[in-house]
């Protein structure tokens, strides 16, 4: 139940924080080419284990990363105010080039859940630096969060409730597979029409306004989004940690679409273990494809 983790940044540490607080392993380790930073987020984490769950947690080389069931990479340069996710593909590409050797050499029994973005690029980027191990990138998992959280406030209910998937690319082609959300099973417009509550275009717009934009907005309030992340990071491991074969909108390698993407998959000990397609409206589905085809464009320069 060990789990490390690469790049001791924002992302990283606070990944860290959130597997520390849910007691999802007994030992982290932190790595970075920054090996004052990854030590002192590891200490400062480790002083919240007493309150939560009595992990150990501390810092190393990639060396320490040996005997990981899960590594998380985290490492690379962040997205900037005005910078799309894809603008970061040519420099973090190049620190993967570095990093994923080191992890490979050090912990070749490990699942490899990628967090830095581009995820689906560098997802699939990882897949061919490490073809022997399990690898799986955040993908959607965080956008399809951020679609129930907001259809979850506008129907009242706890986003437990609320069920619904962003599929394709993370990042501004994503497609939002309205036909796949629901609230308490139902469809969410049946739902809102059984309490009272308004649904109409315009309603619809603004989640959408809201989940695409997301990051853009947080990034330009306060430099940098990982509070959300660090989560969603911290469940995909739980996840293949325990082998709890739970559906995500995690990316990897799909070659229906011929590039790494984020579907419904079914993720466990060994990673994902089968992708469940949803039935989309033909709307959604040239999306979908459209959606491929950017992730394709983008993935020449790899």
């Amino acid at each position: 139940m060990k789990v490390g983790v690469v790049g001791a940044g924002l992302v990283g540490a606070t990944a860290a924080y959130a597997l520390t607080l849910r007691g999802s392993c007994s030992e982290i380790v932190l790595t970075d080419k920054d090996g004052a930073r990854a030590e002192a987020e590891a200490q400062d984490i480790a002083h919240a284990s007493p309150v939560s769950h009595g992990g150990r947690v501390y810092s190393g080389g990639y060396d320490a990363l040996a005997g990981s069931a899960v590594v998380i990479v985290a490492a690379g340069a962040n997205q900037k105010p005005g910078e799309s996710r894809l603008d970061l593909l040519a420099k973090n590409a190049a620190i993967f080039r570095e990093v994923i050797a080191q992890v490979t050499a050090h912990a070749p029994q490990a699942v490899l859940v990628v967090a830095t973005n581009p995820v689906d690029l560098l997802t699939d980027l990882t897949t061919r630096l490490a073809p022997e191990q399990p690898v799986l990138g955040s993908g959607t998992v965080l956008d399809s969060a951020r679609f129930r959280h907001l259809i979850a406030q506008r129907a009242g209910v706890d986003a437990t409730h609320v069920h619904g998937y962003v599929l394709g690319e993370h990042g501004d082609s994503e497609v939002l597979a309205w036909s796949t959300a629901t609230v308490a099973g139902l469809p969410v417009a049946d739902f809102m029409a059984a309490r009272g509550q308004p649904w109409d275009e315009a309603v619809r717009a603004e989640i959408e306004t809201g989940t695409r934009d997301a990051a853009r907005s947080i990034i330009d309030g306060k430099r940098a989004t990982y509070y959300g992340i660090g989560a969603a990071l911290a469940r995909i491991t739980e996840r293949i940690l325990g082998d709890r074969r739970a559906i995500l909108t995690v990316c990897a390698p799909t070659p229906d679409f011929g590039v790494t993407l984020s579907l419904p998959r079914i993720v466990a000990r060994t990673g994902v273990v089968e992708t469940v397609m949803p039935h989309l409206t033909p709307a959604e589905g040239e999306a979908l494809a459209a959606s491929a085809e950017v992730l394709r464009q983008a993935a020449r320069i790899l």
